[in-house]
C-alpha cells in the first residue's frame, strides 16, 4: 500500500517565512516553541507526533488565512479540537490549528426550526446547556461531552451513550461551512438540483469539487450500496453513502468523520432535538457480559434512549483501587451490568416506560437482577462508573505488567449478533494471552475494550499487529465496522482494506484527492494511513525518563484514604507517574469539579492538568524538551498551577500535578536563586509567629504606599493587600497559654490535640479559640502542642522539599506520645489536612523510623465536621437575632479538603455543600503579580456566581483561610470557619467555657 507524497517536513526558511506571514496577516497566537510542540505531541491514543508548530486562531478569518498560508508553502495541516482522539488522528507532523481556545461561539439557536449554528470550538455540553433553555438538546454525547468540541465531534463522527435515541453526529448535521486547502470556502449540505447549479455557478474550486463529487457518486454508486455495512454504528471509512441520491447528495454529511483529512469546518448548523428532560434508569445485573449482550435484542423494541454495558473488569478494577465503592454498592447483583435509560417530557411517562422494561426483563432468558433508579443524583453516580471506570483503571497495579490500553477500542457489530461476537472476541483475546475489560454502547453493538497489549517490546508489537488483523477479520465476519465511534486515524486505517473492497478503497482515495489534491490535510491518517505500529508514544524505542524524586507514589490507593497498605507505595522516581495521563482531557472541562482552575480561567493547554503532565513526560523523555534546555518553559506552566490538588481527586487516573510541580521546583532551584517573595511565603511558618509580636509595625508597613510599591519589585501584585497580622497570636493568648505545656504522662480517652496551624494562629486566632470551645462542648479535653511547628504546606508550593521533610520528621517526633495513645488530632486548616493525609505519607511514609508514626498521625487527623459528627454536635441553621426563617448552612469546600477526604461529614451534619469550584486564592497565588489576574478570574468563574445566588442572610462556611479571604475580596460576604459557627451556637445556649481573642476571622 502506498501513500500520496506530501512535501515532507518544511525547511527552516519555510518555517521562518510561515511564522512571519502568520504574524503579519493574522491575530492568531503563533507558537513554534519546543514546550508547545511537546504538549501537542500526544492525544488519548497510543501515538505521539510532535507538530511543526501550533496556531491558535482568534477569529474565523485567522483560521482561513492560516490554512491558505500553509497550503501556499506546501505545509501539512492538522485541525484539532480538545485533543481527546483515541486513534491517532489528532497528532501529526503538521501545523496544528487549535480552534478550542477562541472559536467557541454559539452564533444562533432557532428553537422553532430545531437547529443551531456554532463555531468549531463550541463544547458539546456548552451547546446542550444552551439548547436546554429551549427544551431541546444536541443528541450525541460522548463520554468526553464536558470538553470535546463540535469541530472534533464532526471530524470523528462522535456518538455517545444516547446514540440509540439521536444517532451519531452525522445524523445531526444539517450544513457545514468548510474551508479547503485549495482555498475554497463555502457552505455544503443536502444538494438538490438547484443547490448543485448554485455550486457550479460559483466556479473555481467550489465548482470543481462539487462536480467531481457527483461524478464519483455516480461512478461508485452500486459499489457503495453493496459494500457499506448497514449497521447504525458504521464509522470507519468516508461517508460516501451520503452522496447517493437516496440520501440527498448530502455533502456536509459526507464530510463528517473525515478526521481533518479533507477540509476544515468553520461553522456548523446542527440539529437540536427534544430534550426528554425526565429520565429514569433501570440497571440490570447479569452473570456474564455475554448474557448482558444476549439480552440486547429483547430490549431494543422497548424504547430506551441509552443502553450501556460494563463488566466486572471495570467494576473490579475500581474496587481494587478503592474508588467509587459507595456507587458500586448501588449496582444490583451480578458480574456484568446494563444501564438502560428512559426519557420523556413528563416524569410519569418516563417511569411508565422504565417499569414496562423492568417487568419485561423478568421474563428474559438471562434472568437479570433489576434495580430501578429514579433519583437524579444516584443516576449520575451510576453513569460516572461507566464514564470514568476505564480511565481510572488504565495503569497496571503491577509495574512489571503491561497497562490496559486502547489499540482495539471501539468495533461495532449488529446488536442482534453482539453476544456471539463477544464470545468469539473474548476467546481471541485469551488466545493471545491478553486480559481485557469490556464496556460500551450495547444498544448499538459498539464495544470498548482496554487490553493489556505489550507495546514496549518488538515481539509484543508483532503480536499486537497479528491480533489486530484477526480482530478486524472477526468484526467483518459479524457484519461490523472496525470503528463504531472513535474513527480510524492511524489505529484502524491500515486495516480498512479488510472491511472494504478494492473498488471502494479506490473511491476513498479519489474522494480525498478531490478535496485535498496536494495531500496536505492530516496526511497518513484514515486513508492510506501510516502503519499501525509507527509513531507509538511508548513503543519499543521508548525509555522511561526517570528521576529520583523526593516523594514516593501510590500505585493504587483511594486518594481520600488514609490507610493505603504499605506495599502499595513504591519508592521510585516520578517517571512512571508521568505516564498516568492518558490524554482524555477531563481537566479541560469548563464546568463542575475543581480541576483545572487555571485552564478554566485561560483555556490554555499549558495550564491544564494534561498539558502539564505532557510537559513532564516529554521533559523526562528528552526528545523535544529536556530539563536543561527547557526548564524555563516548564516553570512558566508551573507558575500558573494553584497546587489545588483538584487533579488528584477529579482526574480519572489521579494525575498529581502539585507533587510533580514540587519535585520540579525542588530540582529547578538547586541551580538558581529563589525569588525573595517565594522564599518568604514558603517559610511563613517560621516568621509569622514572630510578626504577630510586632503586628502594628508589620501591618503599618504593609499599608504604606511606598513599601507596597517597593514590594512589587519582589513579585507583589499591584493593588494586592496581605491580610493583617493578628495583634496577638493565638498561642500567646491567655486561653492558649493555659493549655501549652509538656505532654501529659498519659493521654486520656477524651484528649484532643488541636493543631495550631500557622494561618489561623497568626491571622485569625478566633478560629482556634472557637475550636477549643467546640472540643469542650463535645466533652473533650483540648491539648495544644508544646511548641508551634508549621505543617509546612507553603514549603511544598515553592519546592523546599528538603526543609519540608525535616519539618515533618520534627512533627512526627513531637507527636509521638499522643499518636501512640490514639488521640485524635483536630485539623482546622484544610491545607494542613492535605499535608498530613497526603504529602507526609509520600515524603516520609517509607522512612525506616518515622514512617509508622507518620501513618498513625495521618489516620489520627480529623476535621471539625468529622469531629462534630462523631461526637453528636448539632449544626444549627440559624443563630439568635437572625430572624425566624431558617437558612441552611452553605459550605464552600477548600480544594485540598475535596482531594483528601471530601465534605461527607458536612453533608451528614445537614449542611449544603456548594459546587463552587476553586476560589483562586491558593495561598500566595492571589498576591503574586504573575498570577493575581488568573486568581481573580478563577474566583469569578464559579465561586462568585454561585455565592451571588444565595440569599443575603445565608450562613456561609469556608474552613480555608485563603477561601475566606477571597470570598470577602470578591463578594463582600463574610464567611466563617465551621468551628466558629458551632461555637456561636454553643455560646447562645451556654456561656462559653473560655474567653479568647476577639480577632476577626
Amino acid at each position: 500500500m502506498t501513500r500520496p507524497k506530501t512535501s515532507g517536513a518544511p525547511d527552516l526558511n519555510q518555517m521562518l517565512m510561515l511564522r512571519q506571514q502568520l504574524g503579519a496577516q493574522t491575530t492568531a497566537e503563533i507558537r513554534f516553541d519546543p514546550a508547545t510542540r511537546a504538549m501537542y505531541a500526544s492525544e488519548a491514543s497510543n501515538y505521539r507526533q510532535p507538530p511543526i508548530g501550533v496556531v491558535i486562531p482568534r477569529t474565523i478569518d485567522d483560521f482561513e488565512t492560516t490554512v491558505e498560508l500553509c497550503a501556499k508553502l506546501g505545509v501539512a495541516i492538522l485541525p484539532r479540537g480538545a485533543g481527546t482522539s483515541m486513534c491517532g488522528q489528532a497528532v501529526n507532523a503538521a501545523i496544528c490549528i487549535d480552534h478550542s481556545k477562541y472559536l467557541h461561539a454559539i452564533e444562533s439557536i432557532d428553537a422553532a426550526a430545531g437547529h443551531a449554528i456554532v463555531q468549531p470550538g463550541v463544547i458539546c455540553d456548552q451547546l446542550k446547556n444552551a439548547a436546554a433553555a429551549h427544551g431541546l438538546t444536541f443528541g450525541p454525547d460522548p463520554a468526553t461531552h464536558s470538553r470535546c468540541t463540535l469541530g472534533g465531534m464532526i471530524g470523528n463522527n462522535s456518538c455517545g451513550a444516547h446514540s440509540v435515541m439521536a444517532g451519531k453526529t452525522v445524523e445531526n448535521i444539517e450544513r457545514l461551512e468548510v474551508l479547503t486547502a485549495t482555498g475554497a470556502r463555502f457552505w455544503v449540505g443536502p444538494t438538490d438540483d438547484a443547490a448543485y447549479a448554485e455550486h457550479l455557478a460559483a466556479g473555481g474550486e467550489r465548482a470543481r469539487i462539487v462536480k467531481g463529487l457527483r461524478e464519483l457518486a455516480e461512478r461508485y454508486a452500486d459499489d457503495i450500496r453493496a459494500g457499506f455495512p448497514k449497521l447504525k454504528r458504521r464509522v470507519s471509512g468516508y461517508n460516501l453513502d451520503q452522496l447517493l441520491p437516496e440520501n440527498g447528495f448530502n455533502i456536509a454529511r459526507a464530510l463528517v468523520g473525515s478526521e481533518g483529512t479533507l477540509a476544515t469546518t468553520l461553522r456548523a448548523q446542527v440539529t437540536l432535538v427534544e430534550g426528554r428532560p425526565e429520565r429514569v434508569l433501570v440497571v440490570l445485573g447479569f452473570d456474564t457480559i455475554f448474557d448482558a449482550a444476549d439480552s440486547v435484542p429483547h430490549l431494543l423494541p422497548l424504547g430506551a434512549i441509552a443502553m450501556e454495558g460494563l463488566d466486572q473488569g471495570i467494576v473490579g478494577g475500581l474496587k481494587a483501587l478503592g474508588l467509587k465503592l459507595d456507587d458500586i454498592a448501588e449496582l444490583p447483583a451480578g458480574d456484568a451490568w446494563l444501564l438502560v435509560e428512559f426519557g420523556a417530557s413528563t416524569r410519569d411517562a418516563a417511569i411508565a416506560q422504565a417499569r414496562a422494561m423492568a417487568d419485561a426483563a423478568q421474563r428474559f432468558p438471562q434472568q437479570p437482577s433489576v434495580r430501578f433508579v429514579e433519583d437524579a443524583a444516584l443516576m449520575n453516580r451510576l453513569w460516572t462508573i461507566r464514564e470514568t471506570g476505564a480511565s481510572a483503571t488504565s495503569l497496571s497495579r503491577d509495574p512489571a505488567a503491561p497497562d490496559p490500553v486502547v489499540g482495539w477500542e471501539d468495533a461495532a457489530v449488529e446488536p442482534a449478533l453482539l453476544g456471539a461476537y463477544l464470545r468469539e472476541f473474548t476467546a481471541l483475546v485469551e488466545r493471545y494471552g491478553y486480559k481485557t475489560n469490556l464496556y460500551g454502547h450495547f444498544g448499538d453493538g459498539c464495544i470498548h475494550s482496554r487490553i493489556t497489549f505489550d507495546l514496549r517490546s518488538a515481539s509484543g508489537v508483532r503480536d499486537w499487529r497479528a491480533f489486530l488483523e484477526e480482530a478486524a477479520k472477526l468484526v467483518v465476519k459479524y457484519q461490523g465496522s472496525l470503528s463504531g465511534e472513535h474513527g480510524d486515524g492511524q489505529a484502524k486505517g491500515e486495516f480498512l482494506h479488510l472491511m472494504y473492497t478494492p473498488r471502494l478503497m479506490q473511491a476513498f482515495r479519489e474522494f480525498k484527492a478531490l478535496w485535498d489534491p496536494q495531500g496536505l490535510m492530516n496526511p497518513g491518517k484514515l486513508i492510506d494511513a501510516m502503519p499501525v505500529d509507527e509513531n507509538l508514544r511508548m513503543g519499543p524505542q521508548y525509555r522511561q525518563g526517570n528521576v529520583k524524586g523526593m516523594f514516593t507514589y501510590p500505585m493504587a490507593a483511594n486518594p481520600a484514604s488514609n490507610d493505603a497498605p504499605v506495599d502499595t507505595l513504591e519508592e521510585r522516581g516520578y517517571g512512571r507517574e508521568t505516564e498516568r495521563c492518558i490524554g482524555m482531557g477531563k481537566c479541560r472541562s469548563m464546568d463542575g469539579g475543581t480541576m483545572c482552575p487555571s485552564f478554566k480561567a485561560t483555556r490554555e493547554e499549558r495550564n491544564s492538568t494534561r498539558g502539564r503532565a505532557r510537559l513532564f513526560f516529554e521533559m523526562l523523555n528528552g526528545e523535544v524538551i529536556d530539563e536543561t534546555r527547557n526548564a524555563e518553559a516548564v516553570k512558566e506552566s508551573m507558575d500558573l498551577c494553584l497546587s489545588c490538588k483538584g487533579c488528584k481527586n477529579d482526574c480519572p487516573t489521579h494525575v498529581d500535578i502539585p507533587k510533580y510541580r514540587a519535585e520540579f521546583l525542588h530540582r529547578y532551584y538547586k541551580t538558581r536563586r529563589r525569588p525573595l517573595m517565594d522564599a518568604a511565603v514558603g517559610r511563613i511558618g517560621a516568621w509569622l509567629p514572630v510578626a504577630t509580636r510586632v503586628s502594628g509595625l508589620v501591618n503599618g508597613a504593609m499599608r504604606n504606599r511606598l513599601v507596597k510599591k517597593a514590594s512589587q519589585r519582589f513579585g507583589l501584585a499591584e493593588g494586592a493587600a496581605f491580610p493583617p497580622v493578628a495583634s496577638q497570636a493565638f498561642r500567646d493568648t491567655p486561653a492558649a497559654k493555659e493549655l501549652i505545656a509538656p505532654w501529659p504522662a498519659r493521654f486520656g480517652a477524651q484528649d484532643v490535640v488541636v493543631w495550631t496551624d500557622t494561618f489561623n494562629n497568626g491571622f485569625s486566632p478566633a478560629v482556634l479559640d472557637a475550636a477549643l470551645r467546640v472540643v469542650d462542648a463535645a466533652g473533650g479535653t483540648p491539648r495544644l502542642t508544646p511548641r508551634h511547628v508549621c505543617c509546612g504546606r507553603p514549603l511544598y508550593d515553592v519546592g523546599l522539599l528538603d526543609e519540608a521533610k525535616k519539618n515533618l520528621l520534627d512533627i512526627v517526633e513531637m507527636m509521638r506520645a499522643p499518636v501512640a495513645a490514639g488521640v485524635p488530632v483536630l485539623i482546622l486548616e484544610p491545607s494542613c489536612l492535605s499535608v498530613f493525609r497526603d504529602e507526609m505519607l509520600a515524603l516520609i511514609g517509607h522512612d525506616a523510623e518515622a514512617g509508622e508514626l507518620a501513618r498513625k498521625l495521618s489516620s489520627a487527623c480529623i476535621t471539625v465536621a468529622e469531629y462534630a459528627q462523631k461526637n453528636g454536635l448539632n449544626l444549627p441553621s440559624t443563630l439568635p437575632g437572625e430572624g425566624s426563617r431558617a437558612e441552611s448552612v452553605h459550605v464552600h469546600t477548600h480544594c485540598h479538603q475535596r482531594a483528601c477526604g471530601g465534605a461527607g461529614a458536612e453533608k451528614n451534619l445537614g449542611a449544603k455543600v456548594l459546587d463552587t469550584g476553586c476560589c483562586g486564592m491558593a495561598g500566595a497565588f492571589g498576591y503574586h503579580h504573575k498570577t493575581a489576574a488568573v486568581a481573580k478570574a478563577v474566583g469569578e468563574k464559579e465561586l462568585v456566581p454561585k455565592l451571588a445566588a444565595l440569599p443575603d442572610n445565608a450562613i456561609l462556611v469556608a474552613d480555608g483561610f485563603s477561601c475566606r479571604s477571597q470570598i470577602g475580596k470578591l463578594t463582600g460576604r463574610t464567611a466563617q470557619h465551621l468551628a466558629q459557627h458551632l461555637a456561636e451556637a454553643i455560646a447562645s445556649a451556654n456561656p462559653p467555657v473560655r474567653t479568647g481573642t476577639d480577632e476577626p476571622a
